[in-house]
């Protein structure tokens, strides 16, 4: 247990912890993630999904 409080290993966890965020970050900056739906997209996903919702009441009944 005292191998674990040694400065040394302390120092060592805590720089590969700091490398690892930034290689993490590096690798996660250069992503596109695009802009989104379209809010014209939006408006056909909602009327399909008023569809279906009026679809299911009518079988349900």
């Amino acid at each position: 247990m005292a191998f674990l409080t040694n400065p040394w290993v302390i120092c060592f966890i805590v720089v590969s912890v700091i490398v690892g965020n930034i290689a993490a970050l590096k690798y996660t900056a250069n992503m596109n993630f695009g802009q989104g739906k379209t809010p014209h997209k939006r408006k056909d996903d909602l009327a399909k999904l008023t569809a279906l919702d009026k679809q299911n009441k009518i079988q349900k009944k």
